[in-house]
């Protein structure tokens, strides 16, 4: 690897371990929203959670994957206030061709991952130039992001842990073929309905991953405020963000490898506009491998 070429990188300190639900996390990224910006239902569904505040992400008109939509549905608010977050996932690796649960270990791309890099690269090239990059700092995704800056001319990638997929205990390094009967009770929890619980051996529940993918993204749009960025995460990761812009909407379809989603979040009010969701065009050439483990329900 060519070493002078990359851009240069900022690596944030890594995370403390994953924090339980709090019911003012985005407090500190959001202004107070003014009437017409409703409280979404709790997302908690335990006996003892606590409701969590949200901010209520609107998909607009035809919007949806492969689709987009124009900032004109934002009911009268300029264009210029909201931040465009372009978020992408890493390429392809092997453990996902081979099925097996990467969670926080560090799986590099394959040279089909490479390729779907490039692609999408050259497809973000084409469009408006983002005024930074932030990346997970796995290196699947590490690796993803600096391919995006080498080729958009996008000099810093700011590697943040807050990214990273969600932590899945006892399974990471496992086919899930496997993990049934070699670790019955850390398979029961990550197969488990109850966002709250979390996975034996230091995993995360769904409600913490949500957590803390949802802060960091509001960090993001607090240093950028009507400007575009692009953030490169995973699976697991992106769709607890679509979730948390659209509750009343699950997500049928999987995140590929490199797909490209878009959201639009106003800094005045927080309100979001769900631009575009999982598009995978730019992979005609090069292709997705469709039982690739990962992108779906039991992204990890």
């Amino acid at each position: 690897m060519l070493w002078h070429r990359l851009p240069i990188i900022t690596l944030l300190p890594p995370p403390s371990a994953p924090p339980g639900p709090s019911n003012a996390f985005l407090a500190a990224f959001l202004p107070s929203p003014p009437s017409a910006v409703k409280a979404a239902a709790s997302l908690h569904t335990g006996p003892a959670a606590a409701p969590t505040p949200q901010i209520r992400w609107v998909d607009a008109p035809g919007a949806g994957r492969g689709m987009s939509s124009s900032a004109s549905s934002a009911g009268g608010e300029a264009a210029g206030e909201f931040t465009e977050v372009v978020i992408v996932r890493h390429g392809e690796t092997s453990w996902n061709a081979s099925r097996i649960i990467q969670g926080h270990l560090d799986a590099e791309l394959n040279d089909i991952g490479r390729q779907q890099a490039v692609a999408v690269a050259h497809r973000l090239s084409k469009e408006a130039k983002p005024v930074a990059i932030y990346s997970s700092d796995l290196k699947r995704a590490a690796e993803t992001a600096q391919t995006i800056a080498r080729i958009c001319n996008v000099p810093n990638v700011v590697f943040d842990p807050a990214l990273r997929e969600r932590h899945i205990g006892d399974l990471q390094g496992m086919k899930l073929q496997d993990a049934a009967t070699e670790k019955p009770k850390a398979y029961k929890a990550f197969m488990s309905h109850k966002r709250y619980q979390q996975i034996p051996g230091g995993g995360e529940s769904l409600d913490q991953l949500l957590e803390r993918c949802v802060s960091c993204l509001y960090n993001i749009v607090e240093k950028h405020k009507g400007e575009r960025v692009i953030l490169v995460s995973h699976g697991g990761t992106i769709r607890e963000l679509y979730r948390y812009a659209s509750p009343t909407k699950p997500l049928h379809c999987k995140i590929h490898n490199t797909s490209v989603s878009v959201i639009l979040v106003s800094d005045a009010t927080g309100r979001c506009i769900v631009k575009m969701c999982g598009d995978i065009s730019h992979l005609q050439e090069t292709g997705v491998l469709e039982n690739a483990f990962g992108g779906d329900k039991t992204s990890a």
